[in-house]
Protein backbone atom coordinates (compact mmCIF):
# COMPACT_ATOMS: atom_id res chain seq x y z
CA UNK A 1 0.00 0.00 0.00
CA UNK A 2 1.54 3.05 -0.89
CA UNK A 3 2.30 6.32 1.42
CA UNK A 4 1.39 9.83 0.81
CA UNK A 5 2.62 12.89 2.65
CA UNK A 6 0.29 15.83 2.55
CA UNK A 7 2.58 18.78 3.50
CA UNK A 8 1.24 21.99 4.71
CA UNK A 9 -2.01 22.01 4.35
CA UNK A 10 -4.56 24.02 6.79
CA UNK A 11 -6.26 21.61 8.09
CA UNK A 12 -9.97 22.71 7.96
CA UNK A 13 -8.36 26.23 7.39
CA UNK A 14 -6.27 25.90 10.49
CA UNK A 15 -2.21 26.94 10.46
CA UNK A 16 -0.70 24.57 8.33
CA UNK A 17 -0.01 21.14 9.27
CA UNK A 18 1.87 17.62 7.54
CA UNK A 19 -0.91 14.69 7.13
CA UNK A 20 0.12 11.55 6.42
CA UNK A 21 -1.99 8.85 4.54
CA UNK A 22 -0.64 5.58 4.76
CA UNK A 23 -2.77 2.80 2.50
CA UNK A 24 -6.36 3.70 2.78
CA UNK A 25 -6.59 5.43 6.80
CA UNK A 26 -5.12 8.76 8.16
CA UNK A 27 -1.53 7.33 9.44
CA UNK A 28 -0.20 10.59 10.96
CA UNK A 29 -0.76 14.67 11.67
CA UNK A 30 1.10 17.23 12.75
CA UNK A 31 4.19 19.10 12.16
CA UNK A 32 7.29 18.04 9.95
CA UNK A 33 6.24 14.64 9.38
CA UNK A 34 8.93 11.70 8.20
CA UNK A 35 8.53 11.98 4.23
CA UNK A 36 10.76 8.79 3.57
CA UNK A 37 9.05 6.40 1.47
CA UNK A 38 5.78 8.39 0.34
CA UNK A 39 4.59 10.64 -2.65
CA UNK A 40 5.32 14.27 -1.37
CA UNK A 41 2.17 16.57 -2.21
CA UNK A 42 3.45 20.35 -1.35
CA UNK A 43 -0.05 21.65 0.20
CA UNK A 44 1.30 24.79 0.03
CA UNK A 45 -0.93 26.15 2.35
CA UNK A 46 -4.38 24.90 0.68
CA UNK A 47 -6.82 24.16 2.62
CA UNK A 48 -7.48 20.69 3.85
CA UNK A 49 -11.44 19.29 3.79
CA UNK A 50 -12.74 16.01 4.51
CA UNK A 51 -13.93 14.67 1.46
CA UNK A 52 -17.69 16.41 0.55
CA UNK A 53 -20.59 14.23 -0.01
CA UNK A 54 -23.51 15.07 -1.47
CA UNK A 55 -27.22 14.17 -0.37
CA UNK A 56 -28.68 15.26 -3.71
CA UNK A 57 -27.00 13.97 -7.30
CA UNK A 58 -28.46 13.22 -10.46
CA UNK A 59 -27.05 10.51 -12.00
CA UNK A 60 -29.60 9.66 -14.46
CA UNK A 61 -27.87 5.97 -15.29
CA UNK A 62 -30.49 3.81 -16.26
CA UNK A 63 -32.17 5.34 -18.98
CA UNK A 64 -30.61 8.95 -19.46
CA UNK A 65 -27.36 8.14 -20.74
CA UNK A 66 -27.88 10.78 -22.73
CA UNK A 67 -27.46 13.36 -19.67
CA UNK A 68 -25.43 11.61 -17.51
CA UNK A 69 -24.13 7.87 -16.31
CA UNK A 70 -22.66 7.22 -13.54
CA UNK A 71 -19.09 7.05 -14.75
CA UNK A 72 -19.59 10.64 -15.76
CA UNK A 73 -21.00 11.72 -12.83
CA UNK A 74 -18.66 10.44 -10.33
CA UNK A 75 -16.09 11.90 -12.38
CA UNK A 76 -17.53 15.12 -12.16
CA UNK A 77 -17.79 14.93 -8.28
CA UNK A 78 -14.13 13.59 -8.09
CA UNK A 79 -13.32 17.21 -9.68
CA UNK A 80 -15.61 18.75 -7.60
CA UNK A 81 -14.49 17.16 -3.95
CA UNK A 82 -16.82 14.30 -3.73
CA UNK A 83 -16.09 11.36 -2.17
CA UNK A 84 -19.28 10.23 -1.67
CA UNK A 85 -22.61 11.14 -3.68
CA UNK A 86 -26.39 9.77 -3.55
CA UNK A 87 -28.55 8.96 -6.60
CA UNK A 88 -31.34 10.33 -6.71
CA UNK A 89 -34.11 7.83 -7.63
CA UNK A 90 -35.84 9.69 -10.54
CA UNK A 91 -34.24 7.33 -13.44
CA UNK A 92 -35.79 5.09 -16.60
CA UNK A 93 -36.85 2.11 -15.07
CA UNK A 94 -37.50 4.32 -11.84
CA UNK A 95 -34.95 2.74 -8.40
CA UNK A 96 -38.16 1.85 -6.61
CA UNK A 97 -36.86 -2.12 -6.92
CA UNK A 98 -34.21 -4.15 -5.25
CA UNK A 99 -33.19 -4.52 -8.92
CA UNK A 100 -32.34 -1.10 -10.06
CA UNK A 101 -30.80 0.11 -6.51
CA UNK A 102 -28.36 -2.51 -6.59
CA UNK A 103 -27.32 -1.81 -10.72
CA UNK A 104 -26.55 2.19 -9.26
CA UNK A 105 -24.53 0.80 -6.39
CA UNK A 106 -22.46 -1.64 -8.49
CA UNK A 107 -21.79 0.67 -11.44
CA UNK A 108 -20.43 3.25 -8.48
CA UNK A 109 -18.24 0.82 -7.10
CA UNK A 110 -17.18 -0.37 -10.42
CA UNK A 111 -16.21 2.53 -11.26
CA UNK A 112 -14.35 3.95 -8.38
CA UNK A 113 -14.15 7.58 -8.79
CA UNK A 114 -16.63 8.46 -5.47
CA UNK A 115 -18.90 5.75 -3.39
CA UNK A 116 -22.77 6.36 -4.99
CA UNK A 117 -24.99 5.13 -2.45
CA UNK A 118 -28.70 5.12 -4.26
CA UNK A 119 -31.50 6.95 -3.26
CA UNK A 120 -34.87 4.95 -3.10
CA UNK A 121 -38.44 6.02 -4.48
CA UNK A 122 -40.78 6.15 -1.97
CA UNK A 123 -43.48 5.32 -4.35
CA UNK A 124 -43.90 3.07 -7.22
CA UNK A 125 -42.77 4.28 -10.26
CA UNK A 126 -42.83 7.93 -8.65
CA UNK A 127 -46.39 8.16 -8.99
CA UNK A 128 -47.59 8.99 -5.96
CA UNK A 129 -50.30 5.92 -4.93
CA UNK A 130 -48.31 3.25 -3.62
CA UNK A 131 -45.38 2.34 -1.66
CA UNK A 132 -42.36 1.17 -2.94
CA UNK A 133 -40.28 -1.63 -2.08
CA UNK A 134 -38.82 0.01 0.93
CA UNK A 135 -37.96 -2.37 2.71
CA UNK A 136 -36.28 -4.72 -0.20
CA UNK A 137 -34.11 -1.75 -0.66
CA UNK A 138 -32.89 -1.48 2.42
CA UNK A 139 -31.94 -4.98 3.06
CA UNK A 140 -30.51 -5.18 -0.75
CA UNK A 141 -26.77 -4.74 -1.12
CA UNK A 142 -27.13 -1.25 -1.53
CA UNK A 143 -28.75 -0.49 1.77
CA UNK A 144 -31.09 2.37 1.02
CA UNK A 145 -31.34 4.59 4.15
CA UNK A 146 -32.70 7.48 2.27
CA UNK A 147 -35.98 7.64 0.19
CA UNK A 148 -37.53 10.25 -2.31
CA UNK A 149 -39.61 10.83 -4.86
CA UNK A 150 -37.37 13.68 -5.91
CA UNK A 151 -38.79 15.77 -8.99
CA UNK A 152 -41.95 14.50 -7.37
CA UNK A 153 -44.08 15.33 -4.37
CA UNK A 154 -45.48 13.00 -1.93
CA UNK A 155 -48.78 15.21 -2.10
CA UNK A 156 -50.84 12.53 -0.16
CA UNK A 157 -50.95 13.04 3.09
CA UNK A 158 -51.49 9.17 4.04
CA UNK A 159 -49.10 7.68 1.68
CA UNK A 160 -46.42 10.31 3.50
CA UNK A 161 -47.53 9.09 6.81
CA UNK A 162 -47.31 5.15 5.68
CA UNK A 163 -43.42 5.97 4.39
CA UNK A 164 -42.71 7.65 7.53
CA UNK A 165 -43.65 4.48 9.59
CA UNK A 166 -42.19 2.22 7.33
CA UNK A 167 -38.50 3.88 7.15
CA UNK A 168 -38.66 4.19 11.06
CA UNK A 169 -38.39 0.34 11.08
CA UNK A 170 -34.71 0.65 10.07
CA UNK A 171 -33.56 4.31 10.77
CA UNK A 172 -34.71 5.52 7.26
CA UNK A 173 -35.59 8.68 6.39
CA UNK A 174 -37.72 10.05 3.58
CA UNK A 175 -36.43 13.08 1.58
CA UNK A 176 -39.09 15.52 0.89
CA UNK A 177 -39.67 17.45 -2.48
CA UNK A 178 -41.72 20.42 -1.17
CA UNK A 179 -43.63 21.29 -4.03
CA UNK A 180 -47.76 21.23 -3.98
CA UNK A 181 -48.69 20.43 -7.34
CA UNK A 182 -52.17 22.01 -7.65
CA UNK A 183 -50.47 25.04 -6.69
CA UNK A 184 -47.90 24.98 -9.04
CA UNK A 185 -50.01 23.93 -12.25
CA UNK A 186 -48.23 25.64 -15.19
CA UNK A 187 -45.70 27.59 -12.76
CA UNK A 188 -42.58 28.51 -14.86
CA UNK A 189 -40.91 31.07 -12.47
CA UNK A 190 -41.34 32.78 -8.90
CA UNK A 191 -44.14 33.97 -8.37
CA UNK A 192 -44.10 37.79 -7.53
CA UNK A 193 -43.03 40.93 -9.00
CA UNK A 194 -40.91 39.46 -11.70
CA UNK A 195 -42.85 37.37 -12.69
CA UNK A 196 -45.95 39.31 -13.29
CA UNK A 197 -43.52 41.67 -15.34
CA UNK A 198 -42.17 39.01 -17.48
CA UNK A 199 -45.96 37.44 -18.04
CA UNK A 200 -44.62 33.95 -16.62
CA UNK A 201 -46.54 31.40 -14.76
CA UNK A 202 -45.73 31.99 -10.84
CA UNK A 203 -44.76 29.58 -8.54
CA UNK A 204 -45.74 30.62 -5.06
CA UNK A 205 -43.52 30.41 -2.02
CA UNK A 206 -46.54 29.05 -0.32
CA UNK A 207 -46.71 25.91 -2.59
CA UNK A 208 -43.09 24.90 -0.68
CA UNK A 209 -43.89 25.66 2.84
CA UNK A 210 -47.28 24.28 3.35
CA UNK A 211 -46.14 20.63 2.35
CA UNK A 212 -43.24 21.25 4.78
CA UNK A 213 -45.63 22.50 7.35
CA UNK A 214 -47.81 19.37 6.91
CA UNK A 215 -44.89 17.07 6.56
CA UNK A 216 -42.82 18.16 10.15
CA UNK A 217 -46.34 17.74 11.70
CA UNK A 218 -46.56 14.68 10.52
CA UNK A 219 -43.20 12.99 11.49
CA UNK A 220 -44.08 14.72 14.58
CA UNK A 221 -46.95 12.50 15.06
CA UNK A 222 -45.00 9.47 14.17
CA UNK A 223 -41.69 10.04 15.94
CA UNK A 224 -39.74 9.44 12.49
CA UNK A 225 -37.39 11.84 10.07
CA UNK A 226 -37.96 13.62 7.58
CA UNK A 227 -35.32 15.53 5.31
CA UNK A 228 -36.59 18.63 3.56
CA UNK A 229 -34.55 18.62 -0.29
CA UNK A 230 -33.89 21.89 -1.87
CA UNK A 231 -35.33 24.51 0.39
CA UNK A 232 -35.57 27.99 -1.27
CA UNK A 233 -37.95 30.49 0.58
CA UNK A 234 -37.50 32.59 4.03
CA UNK A 235 -40.98 31.00 5.26
CA UNK A 236 -39.35 27.96 4.36
CA UNK A 237 -36.91 28.16 6.92
CA UNK A 238 -39.10 29.59 9.83
CA UNK A 239 -41.00 26.29 9.27
CA UNK A 240 -38.07 24.16 9.32
CA UNK A 241 -36.71 26.68 12.73
CA UNK A 242 -39.79 25.90 14.50
CA UNK A 243 -40.23 22.77 14.13
CA UNK A 244 -36.96 21.77 15.53
CA UNK A 245 -37.40 24.37 18.38
CA UNK A 246 -40.52 21.73 19.08
CA UNK A 247 -37.56 18.65 18.92
CA UNK A 248 -38.71 17.52 15.20
CA UNK A 249 -36.73 14.81 13.84
CA UNK A 250 -36.10 17.68 10.38
CA UNK A 251 -33.34 17.93 8.63
CA UNK A 252 -32.90 20.50 5.70
CA UNK A 253 -31.04 21.34 2.71
CA UNK A 254 -30.34 23.78 0.59
CA UNK A 255 -28.59 24.13 -2.98
CA UNK A 256 -25.29 26.72 -4.04
CA UNK A 257 -27.43 28.26 -6.81
CA UNK A 258 -30.07 28.93 -4.29
CA UNK A 259 -27.39 31.09 -2.13
CA UNK A 260 -26.35 32.76 -5.00
CA UNK A 261 -28.71 33.58 -7.99
CA UNK A 262 -32.07 34.94 -7.54
CA UNK A 263 -34.89 35.24 -10.00
CA UNK A 264 -33.63 38.38 -11.37
CA UNK A 265 -31.93 36.13 -13.49
CA UNK A 266 -35.05 34.74 -15.41
CA UNK A 267 -35.08 38.46 -16.92
CA UNK A 268 -32.72 36.89 -19.76
CA UNK A 269 -35.19 34.24 -20.27
CA UNK A 270 -31.75 32.18 -20.66
CA UNK A 271 -33.61 28.66 -19.87
CA UNK A 272 -29.93 27.75 -17.65
CA UNK A 273 -31.76 29.51 -14.56
CA UNK A 274 -35.03 27.24 -15.26
CA UNK A 275 -34.77 25.63 -11.59
CA UNK A 276 -37.05 22.93 -9.61
CA UNK A 277 -37.72 25.10 -7.01
CA UNK A 278 -37.25 28.36 -9.13
CA UNK A 279 -34.76 30.68 -8.22
CA UNK A 280 -36.32 33.16 -5.47
CA UNK A 281 -35.98 36.43 -4.41
CA UNK A 282 -32.70 38.69 -2.76
CA UNK A 283 -34.79 38.23 0.56
CA UNK A 284 -34.81 34.51 0.56
CA UNK A 285 -31.20 33.94 -0.83
CA UNK A 286 -30.22 36.25 2.67
CA UNK A 287 -32.50 34.12 4.81
CA UNK A 288 -31.21 31.11 2.86
CA UNK A 289 -27.31 31.83 3.77
CA UNK A 290 -28.60 33.26 7.38
CA UNK A 291 -30.07 29.90 7.98
CA UNK A 292 -27.22 27.72 6.72
CA UNK A 293 -25.23 29.98 9.16
CA UNK A 294 -26.96 29.61 12.07
CA UNK A 295 -28.15 25.65 11.70
CA UNK A 296 -31.24 25.67 10.77
CA UNK A 297 -30.60 24.11 7.29
CA UNK A 298 -28.20 21.30 7.98
CA UNK A 299 -26.31 20.83 4.84
CA UNK A 300 -25.46 22.35 1.40
CA UNK A 301 -26.96 19.54 -1.51
CA UNK A 302 -26.21 20.05 -4.93
CA UNK A 303 -29.16 18.76 -7.08
CA UNK A 304 -27.05 18.25 -9.85
CA UNK A 305 -29.59 17.94 -12.23
CA UNK A 306 -27.93 17.09 -15.77
CA UNK A 307 -29.55 17.73 -18.77
CA UNK A 308 -28.45 17.49 -22.95
CA UNK A 309 -28.27 20.62 -24.85
CA UNK A 310 -31.26 20.38 -26.73
CA UNK A 311 -33.14 20.47 -23.88
CA UNK A 312 -32.17 23.32 -22.42
CA UNK A 313 -31.42 25.63 -25.91
CA UNK A 314 -34.57 25.79 -26.06
CA UNK A 315 -37.61 28.41 -25.25
CA UNK A 316 -38.23 29.04 -21.66
CA UNK A 317 -41.70 27.33 -21.16
CA UNK A 318 -40.21 24.30 -23.13
CA UNK A 319 -36.67 24.00 -21.69
CA UNK A 320 -35.91 21.26 -18.82
CA UNK A 321 -35.94 22.41 -14.94
CA UNK A 322 -32.17 21.93 -13.50
CA UNK A 323 -28.56 22.70 -13.14
CA UNK A 324 -25.20 21.03 -12.84
CA UNK A 325 -23.76 21.10 -9.60
CA UNK A 326 -21.20 18.67 -8.63
CA UNK A 327 -17.96 21.10 -9.96
CA UNK A 328 -19.21 24.44 -8.53
CA UNK A 329 -20.54 23.84 -5.52
CA UNK A 330 -17.44 24.47 -3.10
CA UNK A 331 -16.65 27.49 -5.10
CA UNK A 332 -20.13 28.72 -4.92
CA UNK A 333 -20.27 28.14 -1.07
CA UNK A 334 -16.86 29.96 -1.06
CA UNK A 335 -18.36 32.87 -2.32
CA UNK A 336 -21.34 32.96 -0.31
CA UNK A 337 -20.74 31.57 2.74
CA UNK A 338 -16.25 31.64 3.94
CA UNK A 339 -16.07 35.18 1.87
CA UNK A 340 -19.27 37.06 3.55
CA UNK A 341 -17.77 35.76 7.02
CA UNK A 342 -20.81 33.66 7.69
CA UNK A 343 -18.95 30.12 7.54
CA UNK A 344 -15.32 29.61 8.31
CA UNK A 345 -13.75 26.35 6.85
CA UNK A 346 -14.91 24.36 9.77
CA UNK A 347 -18.34 24.87 9.40
CA UNK A 348 -17.97 23.67 5.39
CA UNK A 349 -16.73 20.43 6.54
CA UNK A 350 -19.57 20.47 8.50
CA UNK A 351 -22.37 21.35 6.56
CA UNK A 352 -20.40 19.43 3.40
CA UNK A 353 -19.55 16.49 4.60
CA UNK A 354 -19.74 15.56 7.98
CA UNK A 355 -24.09 16.20 8.46
CA UNK A 356 -24.64 14.82 4.93
CA UNK A 357 -22.95 11.84 5.82
CA UNK A 358 -24.90 11.15 9.13
CA UNK A 359 -28.22 12.19 7.43
CA UNK A 360 -27.40 9.35 4.70
CA UNK A 361 -25.69 6.98 6.65
CA UNK A 362 -22.44 7.15 4.45
CA UNK A 363 -20.32 5.04 6.65
CA UNK A 364 -16.29 6.20 6.40
CA UNK A 365 -17.38 9.67 4.91
CA UNK A 366 -17.92 12.81 6.97
CA UNK A 367 -15.27 12.21 9.10
CA UNK A 368 -12.62 14.40 10.60
CA UNK A 369 -9.11 14.89 9.70
CA UNK A 370 -7.42 12.62 12.69
CA UNK A 371 -5.09 9.48 13.03
CA UNK A 372 -6.94 6.08 12.30
CA UNK A 373 -9.63 8.12 9.74
CA UNK A 374 -10.10 7.09 6.53
CA UNK A 375 -8.42 9.12 3.61
CA UNK A 376 -11.62 10.73 2.40
CA UNK A 377 -9.80 14.17 1.68
CA UNK A 378 -10.05 16.85 -0.12
CA UNK A 379 -7.56 19.68 -1.05
CA UNK A 380 -8.64 23.00 -2.23
CA UNK A 381 -6.64 26.62 -3.51
CA UNK A 382 -8.81 28.93 -1.69
CA UNK A 383 -6.71 32.02 -3.01
CA UNK A 384 -7.77 30.65 -7.22
CA UNK A 385 -9.86 32.91 -9.12
CA UNK A 386 -11.18 31.76 -12.43
CA UNK A 387 -13.79 32.16 -14.57
CA UNK A 388 -16.24 28.90 -15.09
CA UNK A 389 -15.96 27.10 -18.02
CA UNK A 390 -18.06 24.17 -18.79
CA UNK A 391 -16.30 23.19 -22.01
CA UNK A 392 -13.93 21.50 -18.99
CA UNK A 393 -16.36 19.93 -17.49
CA UNK A 394 -16.22 15.79 -16.26
CA UNK A 395 -19.92 16.01 -16.41
CA UNK A 396 -21.82 15.07 -19.61
CA UNK A 397 -23.93 17.74 -19.62
CA UNK A 398 -22.98 21.67 -19.71
CA UNK A 399 -25.85 22.88 -18.38
CA UNK A 400 -24.47 25.70 -15.50
CA UNK A 401 -25.63 28.80 -14.61
CA UNK A 402 -22.15 29.95 -14.03
CA UNK A 403 -20.77 29.80 -17.15
CA UNK A 404 -18.03 32.66 -17.43
CA UNK A 405 -19.18 33.87 -13.94
CA UNK A 406 -16.02 34.46 -11.32
CA UNK A 407 -15.66 32.00 -9.11
CA UNK A 408 -13.09 31.41 -6.07
CA UNK A 409 -11.51 28.33 -5.26
CA UNK A 410 -10.52 25.28 -6.98
CA UNK A 411 -9.91 21.61 -6.20
CA UNK A 412 -6.79 20.29 -6.94
CA UNK A 413 -6.53 16.90 -4.95
CA UNK A 414 -9.25 14.08 -3.72
CA UNK A 415 -8.61 10.91 -2.57
CA UNK A 416 -11.11 8.18 -1.81
CA UNK A 417 -9.60 5.76 0.89
CA UNK A 418 -6.04 6.52 -0.02
CA UNK A 419 -6.38 6.71 -3.59
CA UNK A 420 -5.83 9.55 -5.33
CA UNK A 421 -9.17 10.96 -7.90
CA UNK A 422 -8.12 13.63 -8.86
CA UNK A 423 -4.25 15.57 -8.69
CA UNK A 424 -3.52 19.05 -9.83
CA UNK A 425 -6.31 19.65 -11.10
CA UNK A 426 -6.94 16.68 -13.71
CA UNK A 427 -8.71 12.94 -13.03
CA UNK A 428 -6.58 10.31 -12.57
Amino acid sequence: MSKILIRGAKVLGGEPQDVLIDGETIAAVGVDLDAEGAEVVEADGRVLLPGLVDLHTHLREPGREDSETVLTGTRAAASGGYTAVFAMANTFPVADTAGVVEQVYRLGRDHGYCDVQPIGAVTVGLEGKKLAELGAMHESAAGVTVFSDDGKCVDDAVIMRRALEYVKAFGGVVAQHAQEPRLTEGAQMNEGVVSAELGLGGWPAVAEESVIARDVLLAEHVGSRVHICHLSTAGSVEIVRWAKSRGIDVTAEVTPHHLLLTEEMVRTYNPVYKVNPPLRTERDVHALREALADGTIDIVATDHAPHPHEDKDCEWAAAAMGMVGLETALSVVQATMVETGLLDWAGVADRMSAKPARIGGAQGHGRPVSVGEPANLTLVDTAYRGQVDPAGFASRSRNTPYEGRELPGRVTHTWLRGKATLVDGKLT
